[in-house]
């Protein structure tokens, strides 16, 4: 028995026009999704850059008085971009072990839905044993109904899976707070190193310059006498370089001294072309030998790493990654309830609750369990093999950062020792100018023998704040106190600085940067 569609009045079938309708909407839709690169223009780049350059130094407490070391620390703790960086990738990770709190909660879904066609939706009943139609056609809904749900469900598999994974959430928070404390022991220690040189090179400026002028006058002199023959060309000419050599000694001490404090702005966000000063420290600071043995500072610096805390936690991550394997094996429990609405006039029951219960299981994923298995535990073989060699890595750290430190305080010695030496010879190459038995060149190249020992000792000094403050971050002390916010004004935040690092015997913190 062949079926006759129905013509419309176009001439095709009804079937074959909704179809033709829906292809058309189809067609329309892909049209309309096309989507093509759109790169900014040169006037939003503009926009962009403008508003870039007007916040990344907002908000800051102005520079009003000369800045010692700690309130360099201060503001670097308070200012610095990749800190702040670290600081919002911690917030970022606990709002997302937030949000993963919530996957542990019960589902309530409310759904409201309307359906509609052109005809009704009739059937007929045939019979099974004659094949008979029994009935005539019938209808049990209307064309238009409005119907409405709101229902309650939980996973019990979804739960435990939930908690696992906000556990590992939990653990990402963790390793971005150790982030932050690598990043926050970088910057201090950058900050010391930079400080100190910026200082040597502002202790050095004023005595420089004037001494330039006069090392130019000597050159001059030098070279009309030798014009002039007032002296034998060889005497000149030796004079000559030997004063260049100085000069050429003292341009390269100075020349990386003197970058050094747009070092220290950049690492406090200060912008480039901001004019500050610098507390400018004694020299004559005691620096006692380190207290601890080396298996002592190892045994801390093992303990207290960011690295290897940041590896443990993976660790422990990785653990529980096979708890999460296996729940994902069990079969999955699914119970729900819910309260139903249905405006369709043939319902008998308007509105009624439901409920049930679906269990479910994917066997397959039995079958999963073994390279799941050899997957973690490969994961934790690597992650293992790396806290080994970050150990390695740790234990050289800290024995090279020892040798240092011992190391510039030979070399500070060294050079305090040059340093006094030099200027008792510059004293008694002055008293006989003054006298009028020695030339005003040999004075003046004294002078310049004295500034470059004096800039040996400054070099000296600041590598050795730098290694005092590299032992403290081979062995992974906090640069600052966990009670410290940078919530804190500045002023209140360097007292803070300076309070903790004096307790740790800083030299500078407990002269009171005098």
């Amino acid at each position: 028995m062949v079926k006759i569609l129905p013509y419309s009045r176009q001439g095709l079938p009804a079937g074959r026009k909704y179809c033709y309708g829906i292809a058309c909407m189809v067609a329309l839709s892909l049209a309309g999704c096309a989507v093509t690169p759109e790169p900014f223009t040169q006037h939003e780049n503009s926009q962009r850059a403008s508003d870039l350059l007007e916040r990344y130094t907002a908000d800051q407490e102005p520079v009003t008085a000369p800045i010692d070391l700690y309130t360099a620390m201060a503001r670097a703790i308070k200012y610095n971009l990749d800190y702040r960086v670290e600081l919002m990738e911690t917030a970022a990770r606990l709002q997302q072990l937030d949000v993963s709190r919530y996957d542990m909660l019960p589902r309530i879904v409310g759904s409201l839905n309307y359906n509609g066609r052109s005809n009704d939706a009739g059937s007929v009943s045939q019979s099974l044993l004659t094949g008979k139609t029994s009935l005539e056609p019938s209808t049990s809904s209307e064309r238009e109904s409005l119907a409405g749900d709101l229902t309650l469900s939980w996973d019990v598999l979804d739960f435990g899976l939930s908690y696992v994974r906000a556990k590992q959430k939990a653990d990402e928070v963790l390793q971005a707070e150790e982030n932050k404390r690598r990043v926050v022991q970088r910057i201090v220690e950058d900050v010391r190193s930079a400080y100190w040189r910026a200082a040597s090179a502002e202790r050095l400026m004023a005595r420089t310059q004037q001494l330039e002028e006069r090392t130019q006058q000597a050159l001059d002199m030098a070279q009309r006498q030798k014009a002039n023959h007032l002296t034998s060309p060889m005497a000149a000419l030796s004079y000559q370089r030997e004063l260049l050599s100085i000069r050429q000694q003292l341009q390269q001490l100075t020349r990386e001294l003197k970058v050094s404090k747009q070092q220290l702005a950049a690492l406090m966000n200060l912008p480039p072309d901001t004019e500050y000063s610098i507390v400018v420290p004694a020299r004559d600071l005691a620096w006692e030998s380190l207290n601890m043995s080396y298996d002592d500072m190892l045994h801390l610096a093992v303990m207290n790493r960011p690295e290897l805390h940041e590896v443990a936690y993976k660790l422990r991550s990785n653990e529980m990654e096979g708890t999460a394997v296996l729940l994902q094996t069990l079969p999955s429990l699914r119970l729900f309830a819910g309260a139903n609405w249905s405006n369709d006039d043939f319902l008998y029951n308007s509105d009624w609750a439901s409920w049930g219960a679906k269990a479910s299981w994917n066997l397959l994923n039995v079958f999963r369990i073994p390279a799941e298995q050899q997957r973690i535990e490969a994961g934790g073989e690597l992650l293992d093999a790396r806290a080994q060699a970050l150990t390695m890595a740790v234990a050289t750290q800290v024995s090279v950062s020892r040798a240092r430190y011992a190391l510039r305080r030979k070399e500070l010695e060294t050079a305090q020792r040059y340093l006094t030496v030099q200027s008792s010879i510059e004293h008694q190459i002055e008293a006989g100018y003054r006298a009028e038995s020695v030339s005003r060149q040999t004075w003046i190249r004294e002078q310049m023998n004295t500034v470059v020992a004096e800039a040996k000792l400054d070099v000296a000094l600041a590598d050795l704040q730098s290694a005092y403050a590299n032992v403290y971050t081979s062995m992974g002390i906090d640069a600052v106190d966990a009670s410290m916010s940078a919530d804190e004004s500045v002023a209140e935040l360097a007292g803070d600085l300076r309070h903790l690092w004096a307790g740790r015997g800083d030299a500078l913190a407990l002269a009171g940067d005098l």
